[in-house]
């Protein structure tokens, strides 16, 4: 008798512009902890700790899931590193340094118009 199998995708970003991505064949039935333990990465980058809820977050497909959740064929889990801005204020000081000249709604004013308009 043959076991099915599924492929995973499993990424993990460190820093910015740096991903670690492992494409596994699995056997079905594994859940998103037994992939991640396969997968290598947890022990290659000692940093992740899973059991720190809000530093660290599993998703598949970008939506947050659980260790327990059982894997499906072609899913990707996403290992998900605390945000250290957010993502608000990146914007504000975004529109701050490029200057109110250049920026969205402002960037293009009619003739005698208000400052701003």
């Amino acid at each position: 008798m043959r076991t099915s199998s599924v492929n995973i995708t499993v990424m993990y970003s460190p820093a910015p512009r740096v991903v670690h991505e492992r494409l596994l064949p699995l056997s079905s039935g594994v859940t998103v902890m037994q992939a991640l333990q396969q997968s290598g990465l947890l022990a290659e980058c000692p940093e992740i700790d899973l059991s720190q809820s809000e530093a660290f977050t599993v998703c598949i497909w970008g939506k947050k899931t659980s260790p327990d959740h059982v894997l499906r064929d072609l899913d990707r889990i996403e290992i998900c590193r605390p945000l250290t801005v957010d993502p608000k204020v990146a914007r504000r000081e975004r529109f701050q340094k490029q200057g109110s000249n250049r920026a969205g709604l402002f960037s293009k004013r009619r003739d005698g118009a208000k400052p701003g308009y």
